[in-house]
């Protein structure tokens, strides 16, 4: 039911805010519906704000503060509700405005804002100038904040030229010392570069000396190494002239009847051959014999010439191992690498022994064969061909030095014959008193 408010035209009612409602009227206005929103039933409140009644004021007026602001505007009923409500909460307010004389001392928005729900008459010129106010005073409290901000502002700037002029000094000392130890440490990076490079020339300098006496440490331990070579090598041979006369005083002779005999066997054969070469007549030669002349039929000193051979033919190696007692001595590996030498080590051993097989059964010579045993990974198990002699050198012997032990065992006037290409064995074995040919004879005679 609607309750009368006992106004007739005299009212402002009829009179219109020509302009928005100033916000802290309006905050205001919001305050006074949530406060006597309470005040009210559900069904005397408007259908877009009965959701809100269980709120509390507060919540209400921050929920639902546009909505009672439209509806206080649209809905005079319940403006009017409202109007009531803050007539009860403040009645001397209340009643001055009606009476057109509003409080001098009151706040001008709670002027307006009650102003702005009752209506009086004038209202719109109260809510106005609450409006104006309101603007004065915040634009009062903007200048004073201003004001304020601006004394805070220079004091902060203050400070700010008073601490930059101290960290500028600060800075300018730092600068300074940083400076004076960038000076300092330059001087001892020059003096630390300077050590450096004299720390590299010694260097360098001891590298040279340490190269000087690595080298004459090589040196030396070469020499030592070829001393004891030279010494093992003369112990070897000691050790198996030694053995050799153990063996021979075993077998009730010494070597050197052995040798004597031997050079008796070769004398005897050599004279024997040398007879048959010679053709003798069982008889004596007379002396009428030994006239030289040329004879009806026989050679002249041109055939005999004709029968010279060329040192590099073959027939040479067999006319020296048609020698009485002749002794064949072959360099093994020297013979192999110079005639097939890409065949295997072990292949190029059995070739070459098959071959001197053959050889010694053709010539009935004594054939010995000498491999260097340095070139060997493990020990070799061979059957030595009939007829051919197989030695290996022992560790720290080489083949070379074998071969000479070989020719120094043979007595003087013993045909020896060596094969080998290397100059320096074949010039030892020649000062021994045997006849060195080159491995290519021996290569050509075996093929």
């Amino acid at each position: 039911m609607v309750e009368s408010t006992g106004r007739g035209p005299q009212d402002g009612t009829a009179e219109v805010l020509d302009r928005p409602l100033p916000d802290g009227v309006r905050r205001r206005v919001v305050q006074i519906v949530a406060d006597g929103f309470g005040g009210l039933t559900v069904t005397e409140l408007p259908a877009q704000l009965r959701q809100y009644a269980r709120f509390a004021p507060n919540r209400r007026a921050k929920f639902a503060g546009n909505a009672m602001a439209a509806a206080l505007e649209t809905d005079p009923l319940f403006r009017q509700r409202i109007g009531e409500r803050l007539k009860e909460a403040q009645p001397e307010l209340t009643g001055a405005l009606e009476s057109g004389s509003p409080p001098p001392a009151a706040d001008p928005l709670d002027v307006a804002a009650a102003a702005y729900v009752l209506r009086p008459a004038g209202w719109v010129k109260l809510v106005t100038a609450a409006g104006e106010e309101a603007q004065r005073a915040d634009a009062e409290r903007a200048d004073e904040e201003n004001r304020a901000e601006l004394e805070r502002l220079r004091a902060d700037l203050a400070r700010a030229r008073e601490h930059t002029k101290a960290e500028t000094e600060r800075l300018r000392t730092e600068l300074e010392s940083a400076k004076k130890e960038a000076d300092a440490l330059h001087r001892k990076l020059r003096s630390a570069l300077s050590d450096v490079k004299r720390g590299e020339a010694a260097l360098r300098k001891l590298r040279g000396e340490m190269e000087t006496v690595r080298a004459e440490g090589h040196a030396q331990v070469s020499a030592a190494e070829s001393e004891s070579r030279r010494l093992k090598a003369r112990l070897g041979e000691t050790e198996a002239a030694l053995e050799a006369a153990r063996r021979a005083a075993r077998e009730g002779r010494s070597v050197e009847d052995m040798r004597v005999r031997l050079l008796l066997d070769t004398v005897l054969d050599a004279a024997q051959g040398l007879r048959r070469e010679l053709a003798l007549p069982p008889v004596s030669v007379r002396p009428a014999e030994t006239v030289d002349a040329v004879e009806p039929g026989r050679m002249t000193p041109k055939d005999i010439a004709a029968r010279a051979l060329s040192e590099h033919d073959p027939a040479v190696l067999d006319q020296l191992l048609a020698l009485p007692q002749a002794h064949l001595v072959v360099d093994g590996y020297n013979v192999t690498k110079t005639g097939y030498p890409q065949m295997p080590l072990e292949k190029q051993r059995l070739r070459l022994l098959g071959q001197l097989a053959q050889l010694a059964a053709q010539t009935g010579a004594e054939v010995t064969c000498v491999f260097d045993g340095a070139e060997l990974a493990a020990p070799v198990l061979l059957a030595p061909p009939r007829g051919v002699r197989v030695l290996f050198s022992k560790p720290g012997v080489t083949a070379d030095e074998l071969i000479r032990q070989l020719v120094r065992a043979e007595p003087p006037g013993r045909p020896v014959i060596v094969a080998s290409t290397d100059r320096e064995v074949a010039d030892g074995v020649a000062r021994a008193g045997a006849r060195p040919v080159a491995s290519a004879m021996l290569l050509k005679r075996l093929s």
